[in-house]
């Protein structure tokens, strides 16, 4: 019995997206979070708590797009033509984020202010066209004779938007509750009263993601609802409801860690939520996994390659928080 290349190689892409999501998404949330807290020692702690590994975290995008590079060069192929204008702002907006990051703490103090708002800027961008990219995705990409067959705006619609602010929710919440993880005092506090509305808000985003989705994808729809589907996903949404009254106790009881891994496993269930809708679909609504797949020949290669690099990017990466681990207080730094 041979190895099932394509499934293989759909199973590292969605791991590698889902690290990035994980890893990348609490940075990006910090940068978020900043206008609301203004005091400048504060926005230093909050920089220095991701400052030794925030570079680190965007290791996983690249495994995830060089992957369907070299595992799904048509779906590659399709998505970029679809989607190329969020995905340029998403890349203009992390550029924005990554110079503030070493910028800011060389900048002169009354320059200093600009590489906040570089770094607000960045992080709002970035998100926001993640979950545009994201929601027209799911939309659907129309695809004819191997090629993308729709208009360059076609990601500008409702559902996209509707994405991209849910995930600018879900970035938020995961920064705020790390934050909790990693400083004390009363930024941690101003932390805790900002994750209990940022996880309602969050909720209500999946509530309305999760009822638009079926209604308009009948195929969807058709998948979630009948049997024995349904017996797959019905966990989902029970999962989400206990997850979130636990996050909220966890909060109210001035739990350390318990809310930001509460945060990731929301995060988690709704990844597979979109797993499950999707599978084994690559482009949805009609290519699939093995239609989309190169030769076996390159995907065997680049298999060799990828099965060396990744258990090394997760040491290292392991490495890095370990190192950095402990809370991050006034007067630390890192650069």
């Amino acid at each position: 019995m041979g190895i099932d290349l394509p499934l293989l190689w759909a199973l590292i892409i969605l791991f590698g997206v889902m690290m990035y999501v994980v890893m990348d998404g609490f940075d990006l949330g910090i940068g978020m979070l900043f206008p609301l807290v203004p005091a400048k020692a504060d926005r230093d702690v909050m920089m220095n708590t991701v400052a030794p590994v925030w570079d680190g975290n965007e290791t996983w995008l690249v495994l995830g797009g060089a992957g369907l590079l070299a595992a799904f060069p048509l779906a590659y192929a399709v998505v970029l033509s679809a989607l190329y204008l969020p995905l340029i702002l998403m890349l203009v907006g992390l550029i924005f984020r990554g110079v503030a990051f070493e910028f800011r703490f060389k900048a002169q103090p009354h320059r200093q202010h600009l590489w906040d708002k570089a770094f607000i800027g960045g992080s709002f961008v970035a998100t926001f066209f993640q979950g545009v990219t994201l929601g027209a995705y799911l939309q659907g990409v129309p695809v004819q004779d191997g090629r993308f067959a729709g208009g360059a705006l076609d990601w500008l619609a409702p559902f996209p938007l509707l994405t991209g602010l849910g995930l600018v929710s879900t970035y938020a919440l995961l920064g705020s509750t790390w934050l909790i993880l990693k400083t004390e005092g009363a930024l941690q506090q101003r932390m805790r009263q900002l994750t209990r509305p940022l996880a309602w808000t969050l909720l209500a985003f999946i509530g309305l993601v999760s009822i638009w989705t079926p209604l308009a994808h009948p195929a969807i729809a058709q998948r979630w609802f009948t049997l024995p589907n349904l017996l797959w996903f019905l966990p989902v949404p029970v999962l989400v409801v206990v997850a979130m009254a636990w996050l909220q106790r966890a909060v109210r009881q001035e739990a350390q860690a318990a809310p930001f891994m509460l945060t990731l496993l929301l995060v988690f269930l709704g990844y597979s939520g979109l797993g499950i809708s999707l599978w084994p679909h690559i482009i949805p609504p009609g290519l699939s996994i093995r239609d989309a797949a190169g030769p076996p020949q390159s995907l065997g290669f680049a298999l060799v390659g990828a099965l060396l690099i990744i258990p090394v990017i997760l040491m290292y990466t392991a490495w890095g928080y370990w190192v950095f681990r402990g809370k991050v207080r006034h007067g630390d730094g890192y650069h």
